[in-house]
């Protein structure tokens, strides 16, 4: 009996192996269709922006460092945010919540220690614009191994991280901020911005030392700063890093490349995955050409020593700043007296300024303006898309009135999406006792997200379309298609090699029972499923008739299993 049962034993179990190596099976006993992951996707990438002094804080005992005590304008002073603040936001799930695949922080490096007055009361380097000492973090903003932590947390999540980088200018000068010697900066004259001259080759305020990035002449290094690093004990370890990557570059010793290795560096230890370049139209365009060689080497490194951390195949992206570059002006931005393509000089983006007049205009003549330009002229790159930032006084909604209107345009129009922090919790753009840029950087909102109905109902939508975003880089990088004008609908279609994504999209409908064509999007007897609501529907005829409360749909493939 037992010989007989062992045997009996044996010949199910062979059949179920046969069974399960051949048809899968759902409980439904249907088979199970297999998908593939959605890449990442640069182009159709879903970017947040955030000052890092003004996110988060996650460290309250470098609130206060480098005895920053004076009392300063309104929001010009350091607020408390830091990076260990946008490490515990990584964590929590904020990002994941809103769909973003991409954060962009501003500049986290050593800042002048004083404060300066440029007609708004005193100010300190809280914005990470005004560079001290490339090579060190800022104290208030957190340490070197917070920073790794940071990288570290944001790609378990599918995050990438885009560093700011700053290379036209230093900081300015003060009592104990040296200025740099005049054969690395010039301090006159002050640009007047009427031609490429008096563009790069100039200052872009008083008192803001410009590097000469278009010097040819070896030059030392500043004497303050082989002080302060003798003094911090590292003069040796920095000094044979620069020996060797001017021995292996074979590069001059020139302002430029000093910095470019410093940025770099950034990449090779700790894996970032992008630059945006910081007032990239006042420097020499060469400049940036040679940092995008730089950074693709870096990360190249680190992707060798790194193989297990390794996100995907995806090349290191820059993101150019050329202040008033609009999507209209195609590869080109004009000087008046000449043009540059900054895009075959170092970047795969640019910001577009433009996208937040166009944004007042209806939804199919952004998308398919947007989807036009962005699979022709600059098919190959990608542009920014903002509607709010830190530094334009002009936002396409600064009283907040619009912000489920400005979630619809920014995150379903073709291109990058830069969300500025705050946008989908209408963050007050809007701070009375301030003056100039500081309007726009007040801290961020946690409480009102906490407790606000309203910000509650913005903030919801935001994360429903940014998902939708992320979950679909036809969203951003594919093909747009107008289906019908009444209700409004239209499609976006993206491949790449053997991934196919496809989408379809309805705006301003009724609320309640609504019609929707699909066809030729999504076949007969297909289900599909409607992000936005949840709600499932099955095609039939060439159209998907579902029942939402919603004046919005967002169709997908219904995933199987």
């Amino acid at each position: 009996m037992k010989k007989k049962s062992l045997l009996l034993i044996l010949s199910v179990l062979a059949f179920c192996v046969s069974c399960s190596g051949t048809k899968p099976v759902t409980e439904n006993n249907t088979p199970i269709k297999k998908t593939k992951k959605t890449p990442f996707v640069w182009e159709g990438a879903n970017v947040y922006f955030l000052m890092t002094d003004r996110f988060n804080n996650g460290d309250r005992s470098n609130d206060i460092t480098l005895n920053r005590t004076k009392t300063t304008g309104k929001l010009r002073g350091f607020e408390g945010g830091d990076i260990k603040g946008i490490t515990k936001k990584i964590e929590e799930g904020y990002f994941d919540k809103l769909g973003i695949n991409a954060i962009w922080f501003t500049p986290v490096v050593e800042q002048i220690h004083d404060a300066v007055d440029e007609g708004t009361g005193l100010s300190y380097g809280y914005h990470g614009y005004w560079a001290k000492d490339w090579t060190a973090l800022d104290p208030n903003f957190g340490t070197k191994k917070e920073l790794a932590e940071l990288v570290k947390k944001a790609h378990a999540r599918g995050i990438r991280i885009i560093l700011d980088g700053v290379i036209n200018h230093t900081g300015p000068v003060t009592e104990i901020d040296t200025v740099w010697p005049n054969y690395w900066v010039r301090t006159n004259p002050v640009c007047d911005y009427k031609n490429y001259q008096n563009t790069t080759t100039c200052t872009l305020v008083a008192n803001l030392p410009d590097i000469r990035t278009e010097s040819t002449q070896n030059v030392d290094l500043p004497p303050f700063l082989v002080e302060k690093w003798k003094k911090e004990g590292r003069y040796e370890q920095e000094m044979n890093e620069l020996d060797a990557f001017f021995s292996r570059t074979g590069y001059p010793k020139t302002p430029k490349y000093y910095i470019i290795k410093w940025l770099t560096d950034y990449v090779a230890d700790y894996g970032i995955d992008g630059y945006r370049g910081d007032t990239v139209k006042h420097t020499d365009e060469t400049v940036w050409a040679d940092f995008k060689t730089q950074c693709d080497y870096s990360f190249e490194t680190w992707k060798k020593k790194n193989p297990t951390k390794v996100l995907d195949n995806n090349s290191f992206y820059t993101i150019a700043e050329v202040y008033n570059y609009g999507i209209s002006g195609g590869q080109d931005f004009d000087f008046g007296d000449k043009k540059i393509n900054y895009f075959k000089n170092g970047f795969n983006n640019m910001i577009n300024f433009e996208f937040k007049w166009d944004a007042q205009k209806d939804y199919e003549f952004i998308f398919s303006k947007y989807s036009d330009r962005l699979n022709n002229d600059l098919k190959g790159y990608s542009v920014l898309n903002y509607l709010s930032s830190h530094d334009d006084g002009a936002p396409f909604d600064a009283k907040r009135t619009k912000s489920i209107e400005a979630g619809t345009k920014l995150l379903l129009s073709p291109g990058l999406s830069q969300v500025y922090y705050g946008d989908e919790s209408a963050r007050p753009l809007v701070i009375e006792g301030t003056n100039g840029d500081a309007t726009l950087r007040s801290f961020m909102n946690w409480k009102d997200i906490k407790s606000n109905p309203e910000t509650k109902k913005i903030l919801t939508h935001w994360r429903k379309l940014g998902k939708f975003r992320k979950n679909h880089p036809a969203v951003g990088a594919g093909i747009h298609t107008m289906i019908s004008d009444t209700p409004y609908t239209f499609s976006r279609t993206y491949t790449k090699g053997t991934f196919t994504d496809k989408v379809v999209v309805g705006l301003d409908l009724s609320t309640g029972k609504k019609e929707i064509i699909v066809a030729p999007i999504f076949e007969d007897g297909s289900r599909v499923r409607d992000a936005y609501s949840g709600k499932e529907a099955k095609v039939s005829k060439g159209k998907v008739t579902i029942r939402t409360d919603f004046d919005i749909v967002l169709l997908e493939m219904r995933i199987k299993g």
